[in-house]
């Protein structure tokens, strides 16, 4: 999947935040890539450390719509958490404007959400390999299905999105003054590659990158792989999930499952395909759930 619906939709969101257009050279390039070179030093770049902060002047109109789809912003960022596919940006968008109006810096360690208020702190925490980071969150977006959270690519670098391009992970809002504890991270390993589609590229990632010199990526942690499942939808009666189920069945798009839980004092019932291979089986899929006609599909990570 390309980058392209997200540089598509962020002129609308500006302009949705009273803010003035960002500059039309910032899509001069069809994809997004990484900087020449070798990778940075990701150990000698300062994560930011959260403090109280105003809103923003910009990118905090709520609600706001983006290629259709309309979004409200969460009214503070204190007790969000969620998992779900994180993705990244870089060169495309260095130098240019967030949704905030600051530079975007692709050497810091900084992130696009859709309805965190900006500005605000976030602890992103790679599922599959355990490393963490914190983050600034100062940017809209991605508008790209099954995606989250977008990264900068320092802090994909350092959680290990990059290069592979997408990564299951969990978002935590972090309030001023909070630092949780997290894991011992893994070492950082080096991987040499071909340029293009090498070794240490094995694709392209969400959004058609690829780096053409050594790639510099996080070992992986021995743990288990989370499990990832495209959520159809949560019904409080068992009889509607079960037809919704039945209807995912007789389309034969893969292994169906109702699932029982409590959310907020209530049952609910979960209706999930899966377990999936990876966030590209997640999004081959999207669609054709989506065609049923049973809502809009979300992804769903378990450990």
């Amino acid at each position: 999947m390309h980058h392209a619906p997200r540089s598509d939709a962020r002129a609308p969101a500006a302009a949705a935040a009273q803010a003035p257009p960002p500059k039309s050279g910032r899509y001069r390039q069809d994809r997004d890539s990484i900087p020449d070179g070798p990778p940075p030093d990701v150990t000698k770049i300062p994560e930011p450390v959260p403090k109280a902060e105003p809103r923003s002047q910009y990118g905090n109109k709520s609600p706001y719509t983006v290629l259709g789809e309309t979004y409200r912003l969460l009214p503070a960022a204190k007790g969000y958490v969620e998992r779900g596919i994180a993705s990244w940006y870089g060169n495309k968008f260095h130098g240019f404007t967030t949704s905030t109006f600051e530079t975007y810096d692709m050497y810091s360690y900084s992130a696009a959400h859709k309805t965190l208020p900006l500005p605000s702190y976030a602890r992103v925490t790679n599922l599959e390999n355990g490393r963490s980071v914190v983050v600034r969150v100062n940017d809209r977006g991605p508008f790209v299905q099954n995606r989250i959270i977008d990264l900068s690519y320092v802090a994909a670098v350092k959680i290990g999105v990059w290069p592979k391009g997408t990564a299951m992970v969990e978002v935590r809002a972090l309030e001023p003054g909070e630092t949780p504890p997290v894991a011992p991270e893994p070492p950082v390993q080096t991987l040499t590659a071909q340029a293009g589609q090498g070794a240490g590229c094995p694709r392209a990632g969400a959004h058609g990158r690829c780096g053409t010199h050594a790639d510099a990526a996080t070992a992986p942690e021995k743990r288990p792989k989370p499990a990832l499942y495209l959520q159809v939808g949560a019904f409080g009666d068992r009889g509607n999930a079960e037809h919704a189920a039945a209807t995912v069945r007789a389309a034969k798009l893969g292994d169906v499952r109702v699932v029982t839980a409590e959310v907020n004092g209530h049952t609910v019932q979960r209706v999930r395909v899966g377990p999936l291979a990876d966030v590209d089986a997640a999004d081959r899929l999207t669609p054709k759930v989506r065609a049923l006609g049973l809502g809009e599909p979300r992804v769903a990570i378990e450990d």
